[in-house]
């Protein structure tokens, strides 16, 4: 292992037993560097470690901190009174009353000997017949019909997407994305070595224009956005802008990937692939439609694309698992995946709305059915001082600077995540931030 990673063990180890607390700033590079005996580009390299895994942040101008682990406490008193238990707001993953059962129903006849020894034998990236024509069925809608071939597959959502962008730019290129965009993007890009170009935004998504002036700035590989529920923001984009959008990436030649995962939600949004069918790579899973624990990564991918796609995917060595795949057939043909994504919904809604209820006054940006907010903070509040305010809480939330393509642009805001806990937990836990804030 490198001698970099090692000291990046080292960070983590102190801040997994509580010596480096949530909030905390770590020293300059070049402090770290001398107390160390190691180059400046070796610290540089440890802080980028700890950024990758998720235990820094660190923004131009300000510093590097600690950000808030789930259920930090620094032995401090709380600014407010403590939840019983950590209340994770990062995490998303939403489960619909009765989702269990729902499941369980659905995977009894798989585990019958015959069909579980058909279930368990190894799939491809183009999965089975069954499993391409389910999912085109699935995807569907009234503006948009999906063929079954089109398909591929792969473990998750995370391995679809990076089979994709490793498909579409080459190592060095240039991807653009939104300003505000999914951390998981911004990871993957680090690995496979692409270079990110935020792309301005407004309060309903990405900018037509902001695509043009960056291509005429250095020429992008392609474009990745999410048009339906923007995580964090929660924007759609309006579908004059989608038109306009998808017109802008015919004119300039350029690839489109479309994170597709949280489009369950609003049904009826029609994707940009719709628009732009030839040139859209549409990635989703299934880890929020119904539960991260057996989902399945997949993506529905234009004639021209698709070998290189498939390629990048059998490279990476991320096939599907058949048992995930042949569960999801059965959930989708009994109508179990339809309960359970309609059951999703009604919950959004409910949280939403308890949400805006408990932080009326705030400047909050949601889409009523999504199961995220993001909230710019009032006053002197900078990010990691509320997220490491938030911890002391026994509350876990995540900052701006996660999501910053560009560290020097970041907002002072947070997104919450209102997925996980029980919703009476998630209202005392809000209840409990708006007083945070408050306090200033």
């Amino acid at each position: 292992m490198d001698d970099y990673r090692l000291i990046a063990d080292g960070i983590a180890a102190e801040i997994a037993d509580g010596r480096l607390r949530p909030g905390q700033q770590l020293p300059t590079q070049r402090a770290f560097a001398r107390a160390h005996g190691i180059a400046n580009s070796t610290a540089t390299r440890v802080y980028r470690e700890l950024v990758r895994r998720g235990l820094t942040v660190g923004e131009v101008g300000r510093g590097t901190f600690v950000r808030a682990g789930r259920g930090a406490d620094d032995g401090r008193v709380a600014l407010a009174e403590p939840a019983a238990a950590p209340v994770d707001l990062e995490l998303n993953y939403p489960t619909a009353p009765g989702h269990a059962e729902l499941l369980a129903e659905g995977l009894a006849p798989l585990l019958r000997v015959d069909a579980l020894g058909e279930a368990l034998r190894p799939v491809g990236a183009a999965g089975t017949g069954a499993a391409r024509r389910a999912f085109a069925g699935l995807l569907t809608s009234g503006t948009w019909e999906v063929d079954p071939e089109q398909l591929l597959f792969a473990g998750n959502g995370r391995q679809v997407m990076a089979g994709a962008l490793s498909a579409l730019v080459p190592p060095g290129q240039r991807l653009g994305v939104e300003a505000l965009t999914y951390p998981v993007v911004k990871a993957v890009a680090e690995r496979l070595g692409i270079r990110l170009v935020p792309l301005a935004v407004d309060e309903h998504g990405l900018l037509p224009d902001a695509v043009a002036a960056a291509h005429r700035t250095t020429p992008l590989r392609a474009v990745y956005v999410q048009p339906r529920l923007q995580n964090p923001t929660g924007a759609s984009l309006p579908h004059e802008r989608a038109v306009t959008l998808a017109g802008e990436l015919r004119r300039l030649d350029l690839p489109v990937v479309e994170d597709s995962i949280w489009s369950f939600l609003r049904p009826e949004l029609a994707p940009l692939a719709a628009l732009a069918p030839e040139r859209t790579v549409l990635v989703d899973s299934l880890s929020k439609r119904l539960a991260p624990g057996l989902t399945s990564g997949f993506a529905v991918v234009p004639d021209g694309l698709r070998e290189r796609v498939a390629g990048a995917l059998r490279a990476g060595g991320w096939a599907p698992s058949g048992f995930a795949l042949e569960a999801a057939v059965r959930w989708i043909g009994d109508g179990t995946l339809a309960a359970v994504e309609a059951a999703k919904r009604a919950d959004a809604a409910a949280r939403q709305e308890r949400a805006r209820e408990v932080l009326a006054g705030q400047r909050l940006r949601a889409d009523p059915c999504s199961y995220y907010l993001w909230w710019e903070l009032p006053g002197a509040w900078r990010a990691e001082t509320f997220v490491a305010a938030a911890a002391r809480a026994g509350i876990s939330v995540t900052p701006a600077a996660a999501f910053a393509v560009d560290p020097r642009s970041t907002p002072s805001a947070v997104r919450v995540g209102l997925a996980s806990p029980p919703l009476p937990v998630l209202a005392r836990a809000l209840g409990v931030l708006a007083g945070i804030a408050a306090d200033g």
